[in-house]
């Protein structure tokens, strides 16, 4: 009879990964809590930003573009926003086979009170760091995401 050898397993607690989740997780979900009241999702909010400040129509290919989610994915949001009437969507006037998304005037007042709860999620759970320690935290992560080119928005 022979003895296996156990071998020995990191802890989750020892991942880097581990803890960027735990917080990444806890800061959507809070952020997504002080949505509710507002009816906008954290997938719609990300495309409501995206779009908010740009050119006054833009298309829901430039959309995905800009978040890196898919053109089907963008399309899903579109018509939840035209619905809550965030959008309007008409067919593009140099195309037909394109089309023309918009803010609404009721959108251009909802976002900038939705970065607001944004700003104040981000106060909430990152006000243990002062100033220099939470420019090196975005140094630090930004450095990451360039390193390994990534580009989704995220919107969970």
């Amino acid at each position: 009879m022979t003895k296996e050898k156990k071998i020995e397993a990191s802890k989750l607690t020892t991942h880097i990964g581990y803890w960027m989740r735990l917080v990444s997780n806890n800061v959507s979900h809070a952020f997504a809590r002080k949505l509710e009241a507002s009816g906008v999702t954290v997938a719609e909010w990300v495309i409501l930003r995206e779009m908010y400040g740009g050119d006054d129509t833009t298309s829901p290919g430039v959309v995905a573009e800009l978040t890196g989610l898919t053109r089907g994915a963008v399309s899903k949001l579109m018509s939840r926003l035209l619905e809550k009437g965030l959008v309007t969507r008409k067919e593009s006037a140099g195309d037909r086979r394109y089309q023309d998304v918009e803010l609404t005037a009721k959108a251009k007042t909802v976002v900038p009170k939705l970065a607001t709860l944004a700003d104040q999620n981000d106060d909430e759970f990152f006000n243990c760091l002062n100033k220099v320690e939470r420019s090196q935290l975005k140094t630090l992560l930004r450095k990451l995401a360039d390193h390994h080119p990534l580009k989704t928005v995220p919107t969970e």
